[in-house]
């Protein structure tokens, strides 16, 4: 398979060791409701958390987990009275977190949010753990390198996005050399049939209202400019060796069909699931066999409809700049998606317009490409370096941006 790089993981009946990279997100609290329904067969090694202690330490009190660390040393204190005299060890820091990930847990779940997840992602991949990646970071910005080390370590790396888990999946009914191209599918976002007028004057609130998905509010903005979709390009592009002219995107608007995988002889083979992210992380938590999980069964005679079209690159415009982002190759991914976070933020601040958010990542690419921070990062900490500039420069243009887009 080409993200997995080990098969010999993942015995169906034996207890696994897990730790959670990211536990009170999202990502992290959908992972800890099927540990719950599945306390027989897995350990808890260790959780973290940026700053929500009290959370975290609840959490670890009650999954039994041996260590504990947050990310904001300043939430250390509070973490540490609240698990006095349970036996689990307190930590907190950058550090910290890369020695969550260094601990000896067979499975991984990389939920950090954001560049901070970069580096306790990696340390899991490099003592070749079973990496379940949930982290943008690790691969728009450092996807080359982290896939190599990965590679290297004999990792093995499964997606837990929906879409590329379902590639995943879908995958599996041939080898990778007869695939033809792959499929990412989008729900469209709560504006998909709206005009390009309103879609300029969309206010965050109605952004944030999407029709299928429960996220965070990043990734669910992400969704209503169908930045998301463009990320996910990039991702594909490094998870399974692909060129930016084998990977296709359609609008799905049920997000029933999570994603296609074409073969040389025309087969198209799809995976199909409730828009539940429990499935996915269940196929991760025990890949190569599976458990049951909670997600709502598929009734396709009830949905009765499928429905499929282009996206629609003049009205969403940061999909096409994405993908000059990935064609440019280099720190282009790592520019567009500071720049994005910038935007975003900004816009749900009601500081940018909604259309400003791409035109504000396209002015930063093209200022950045002028400064020389397009390079191909060489390192972690190099990525880092370019992640952390990109923004700087991003903020210095962000007043004319808005000005323009108003």
């Amino acid at each position: 398979m080409p993200v997995a790089q080990s098969e010999q993981r993942a015995p169906a009946g034996d207890m696994r060791s897990v730790t959670i990279l990211g536990a009170t997100g999202s990502i992290g609290t959908s992972t800890i409701d099927l540990l719950k329904r599945e306390r027989a067969h897995y350990r808890v090694e260790a959780l973290t958390a940026n700053t929500s202690a009290a959370a975290l330490a609840a959490l670890a009190r009650e999954l039994g987990a041996r260590f504990a660390a947050v990310g904001d040393p300043a939430a250390y204190r509070e973490l540490k009275d609240a698990l006095s005299g349970s036996g689990i060890e307190a930590a907190a820091g950058e550090g910290a977190l890369i020695e969550a990930a260094e601990r000896p847990a067979q499975w991984v779940i990389g939920a950090i949010t954001g560049a901070a997840g970069l580096k306790p992602t990696l340390a899991a991949a490099e003592r070749g753990a079973i990496v379940a990646l949930a982290n943008k970071e690790c691969l728009v910005c450092a996807g080359g390198l982290f896939m190599r080390r990965a590679a290297a370590a004999g990792a093995t790396v499964l997606p837990v996005d929906s879409e590329h888990n379902a590639l995943f999946q879908a995958m599996s009914a041939g080898r990778r050399q007869d695939v033809r191209r792959v499929i990412l599918t989008a729900s469209g976002g709560p504006f998909r049939t709206w005009t390009a007028a309103a879609i300029r004057a969309a206010t965050p609130e109605q952004a944030l209202k999407h029709p299928n998905w429960a996220m965070g509010p990043k990734v669910t903005i992400d969704s209503a400019t169908l930045m998301n979709k463009g990320l996910e390009v990039i991702e594909a592009h490094h998870l399974f060796a692909l060129t930016p002219d084998e990977i296709d995107v359609l609008v799905h608007p049920q997000s029933i069909v999570h994603g296609l995988v074409e073969f040389r002889d025309g087969s198209l083979i799809a995976q199909l699931g409730s828009p539940d992210m429990r499935i996915p992380i269940a196929h991760c938590l025990a890949w190569p066999a599976r458990i049951s999980g909670p997600a709502p069964r598929l009734d396709l005679a009830r949905q009765a409809t499928l429905s499929f079209e282009s996206p629609d690159m003049a009205r969403f415009p940061a999909l096409g700049l994405a993908r000059r982002a990935l064609e440019a190759g280099g720190g282009a991914p790592t520019v567009l998606n500071a720049a994005n976070e910038v935007a975003v933020d900004a816009f749900m601040s009601h500081g940018l317009g909604f259309a400003g958010i791409t035109a504000l990542v396209e002015a930063s690419l093209e200022a950045a490409g002028r400064r020389g921070l397009t390079r191909e990062p060489s390192s972690i900490e190099d990525a880092l370096a370019v992640d952390h500039e990109s923004r700087l420069l991003t903020r210095v243009l962000l007043p004319e941006i808005a000005a323009k887009a108003s």
